[in-house]
């Protein structure tokens, strides 16, 4: 960790600790979360996930139910089945591969490898996530009128009133162009450890991510509702290649191929009220004064089991998704890939979030349009620019309306 950080996060610990008893507040959240992982796991061997699934036909029909809603709010995470046609969704992804083969990607990506150094801190390494952000499948997925519905109902799922007005607008959002994934069957380097993204020292030195956490940190954790968007917005992100400057108030992808547990796919703790844990341990009198668990600027927060290994008890696998299918996960949700690619075929995904419209986005969203234009990457990861000359590259041309006003143009 960078030793000018160190003073900032010693000055910051000691203002948390002063407003509470850190252990005996730690105590309580640590039995609700052993409480919490044997619900899940319970679930899982029940049901065989504890992830929410329901239907895109149910969402477009105002038809999901009030205890399906809790059941998200509860989990974090839901698996919305059918939102595109597996047909279309089996396409996207021979395109992906044609548009890759036809631009020898591959060999001119060797060359700049290193450049995305944000998983660095993540035992397991990096997984096949190619750095390209402007294919005619990507675009075609981000501006889809479903992806739109989709993104709508799982925005209404935040109390969105802020101390000003409306933190965001959930019918609306603006894309946040991210990469694709390709990991091969068989492979076993490139998964990625149990981690949270949007944030990782921050969380606790930043006054937006405080207040957002306020009711944790003063000691009456239960007050905390992970849904409440109050402060979500307006929060400030190290810069660092590959650290979101947007808010998404969901992560997420689209799956190109059939996937499910042991195919090198997503594993989450479906906890949302996880953070809980992550927090107030960093506090505790065993944590170095100017250390955060292993939290640094600048990467990925891990999930440690030298810290958090009664939380990660709860990690599971993803449920099996075909062709078309999403998958979404709150901010704050623990989440991993697995380790092994023990499947037949490809492990394919478009990342696509829910990033709704509010100043913090449509910021972002302006500067990510000139990179759009010229074809180089989206301004939050490294600068490998390799879609500039690529043939086939999606341009202004192939945005729709809707492409075209998430795109702030």
């Amino acid at each position: 960790m960078d030793d000018m950080i160190r003073p900032f996060i010693a000055d910051a610990k000691r203002e948390l600790r002063s407003g509470q008893d850190v252990a005996a507040a730690f105590a309580k959240v640590k039995d609700s979360m052993r409480r919490e992982v044997e619900a899940v796991l319970e679930e899982e061997a029940r049901t065989g996930s504890a992830v929410p699934q329901i239907d895109f036909a149910a969402v477009k029909a105002d038809k999901v139910s009030a205890g399906q809603i809790d059941h998200i709010r509860r989990r974090g995470a839901v698996v919305i089945r059918g939102v595109f046609p597996q047909a279309r969704a089996e396409a996207w992804n021979e395109e992906i591969g044609a548009y890759i083969a036809d631009n020898d990607y591959l060999e001119k990506a060797q060359e700049k490898s290193g450049m995305d150094k944000y998983f660095d801190n993540l035992e397991a390494g990096r997984p096949q996530i190619y750095g390209l952000y402007w294919s005619k499948p990507q675009i075609m997925a981000r501006q889809a009128e479903e992806m739109a519905e989709t993104k709508r109902f799982l925005n209404r799922l935040w109390d969105v009133r802020g101390p000003v007005g409306d933190e965001f607008d959930p019918d609306n959002d603006y894309s946040y162009a991210d990469r694709t994934r390709r990991r091969q069957p068989g492979d076993s380097r490139l998964g990625l450890s149990p981690h949270m993204d949007a944030g990782s020292y921050e969380r606790w030195v930043d006054p937006a991510f405080r207040k957002i956490y306020e009711p944790i940190f003063s000691g009456d954790w239960t007050a905390y509702d992970p849904w409440k968007a109050t402060y979500r917005t307006q929060t400030r992100e190290y810069a660092s290649p590959a650290v979101c400057s947007m808010f998404r108030s969901f992560q997420g992808w689209t799956a190109l191929t059939t996937q499910g547990p042991n195919d090198g796919t997503l594993q989450l703790v479906p906890i949302a009220s996880g953070i809980a844990h992550l927090l107030l341990r960093a506090l505790q009198p065993d944590v170095p004064a100017d250390e955060l668990c292993g939290a640094e600027p600048g990467k990925a927060l891990c999930a440690d089991p030298a810290w958090h290994a009664d939380l990660l008890e709860g990690l599971v696998s993803i449920p099996r998704v075909d062709p078309g299918d999403t998958v979404w996960w709150h901010p704050d949700l623990i989440h991993a890939v697995e380790d092994v690619h023990n499947g037949q075929q490809e492990s394919n995904v478009i990342y696509v979030g829910a990033s709704p419209r509010c100043a913090k986005n449509e910021a972002y969203a302006r500067k990510q349009a000139a990179r759009f234009l010229a074809g180089e990457s989206a301004p939050d990861f490294a600068a490998e620019n390799y879609e500039v000359d690529f043939k086939g590259r999606a341009t202004l041309d192939d945005l729709t309306k809707l492409g075209r006003a998430q795109m702030a143009l």
